[in-house]
């Protein structure tokens, strides 16, 4: 992990004082070719959750000898409950509410001093999945919905303080550990999708709004798609769906050229947001036109009936229909496999928020990089939620941590 951020400069680098953490911390720092403006930092703020009754146990004992609490603790944690000695007689802890409770302060604490600044965080799987899900106003009941590998890397871009606007820009990178995409968690063993956004059009490049106009892929894109076939090539892939459009299905076919025996299936419910009126247009023409709606689309996307277009809203209704098909249907089959599902930033945002219980006023908080990947696992169980395993991964393209792909119009 040293090494993928040797090149970065940080202003301020904070680590739980827990060893393991600060240990990492500290061979990170030894590998910065630019020291950071401040010393380490560390604070109990980022230690790892506090799970008194089960430390030091192993999972498998806990499940056998606490079935109750380990079933919450996989299907309802913020219902984890545990019962701690005191003066004046037992009281009841719960881990996960106080950990989100413990995220959100670090948060608080530390983000007023570093505005516009780019600073590392090293903690702990359970802490960091505390801190992105408050960034971006997930609930403690969705502790488990987020995965974080050790030495995975996560990029968050803070618009000011919590509360404010905050992009997951990518989350839980492992290509920089020789694995390129995270091992499904234990016990999860049901079907997995890579999740994958056509390459870049002339249109994406030029940042103006395609929407439903079937724009193809430039150059560049049907070289990003073959970055992303390579990278994906040694992935066994068993079934793989695409919108029907020419930008998903060319970047689809192109990956699918290293798995020659996986049959490509269309659906048309994956097909990008109807923009209306706005397509073919850029940002400058669309103010013109339509004062302050472009500010509200920013600022407010659900709020926006796009004229003679779609709302968010019916966008989410036809992406989740499709989602919940393609995921009953690999579920079904005797070996539920990797299916992969080639669409576009508007779908993929709506189908990442709603595998985290998320609305579509949460729109803009997962970045989509033209060719980018991202990872979700099912478990068997359905009492169990999907976990979001790794998104946004750009490293094939860029060979960096940050998504440089074009910014821009959907």
């Amino acid at each position: 992990m040293g090494a993928a951020l040797s090149a970065l400069s940080f202003d301020a680098v904070y680590s739980s004082p827990l060893r393991r953490a600060r240990d990492t911390a500290d061979r990170i720092l030894a590998q910065l070719k630019t020291p950071p403006a401040k010393p380490l930092q560390t604070t109990d703020k980022l230690k790892e959750i506090n799970l008194p009754v089960w430390e030091g146990r192993l999972f498998t004992e806990i499940a056998e000898q606490d079935p109750e609490g380990y079933r919450d603790w996989q299907t309802q944690p913020h219902k984890l409950k545990m019962s701690l000695p005191g003066a004046d007689g037992a009281t009841d802890y719960y881990p996960v509410p106080a950990l989100f409770e413990q995220a959100e302060a670090f948060w608080r604490e530390m983000l007023p001093h570093h505005e516009g600044q780019t600073v590392l965080v090293v903690a702990h799987s359970g802490i960091n999945r505390a801190l992105i899900s408050t960034a971006i106003g997930l609930s403690s009941d969705r502790y488990q919905s987020v995965h974080q590998s050790n030495c995975g890397i996560s990029v968050l871009n803070f618009a000011g303080e919590l509360g404010e606007a905050v992009q997951i820009e990518s989350l839980n990178l492992t290509a920089h550990l020789g694995e390129l995409l995270p091992k499904p968690k234990k016990g999860q063993n049901g079907p997995r999708f890579l999740l994958v956004r056509h390459g870049e059009t002339d249109w994406n490049r030029q940042k103006r709004f395609q929407g439903q106009i079937d724009v193809p892929l430039n150059e560049n894109g049907r070289a990003q798609s073959q970055q992303a076939a390579e990278f994906l090539k040694p992935i066994a892939i068993d079934y793989a769906v695409t919108s029907p459009m020419l930008r998903p299905k060319e970047t689809a076919e192109i990956i699918l050229q290293y798995h020659p025996d996986v049959p490509l299936d269309l659906e048309d419910n994956l097909k990008e947001i109807s923009h209306g009126l706005w397509e073919g247009k850029l940002e400058a023409e669309i103010e013109a036109e339509y004062p302050g709606t472009l500010h509200q689309w920013q600022r407010s996307p659900e709020t926006v009936q796009m004229p003679e277009g779609e709302n968010l809203q019916q966008v989410w209704e036809r992406a989740i229909a499709a989602w919940d098909h393609i995921v009953q249907t690999a579920a079904s089959r005797p070996n539920p496999g990797t299916t992969m599902v080639v669409a576009h930033d508007a779908v993929n945002k709506a189908i990442l928020c709603y595998v985290l219980g998320l609305g579509p006023e949460h729109f803009w908080n997962f970045k989509q990089g033209n060719g980018a990947v991202s990872g979700i696992d099912y478990a068997a169980n359905t009492d169990i939620q999907p976990v979001l395993m790794a998104m946004n991964i750009t490293i094939h393209l860029s060979g960096s941590i940050f998504d440089k792909t074009a910014a821009g119009a959907l």
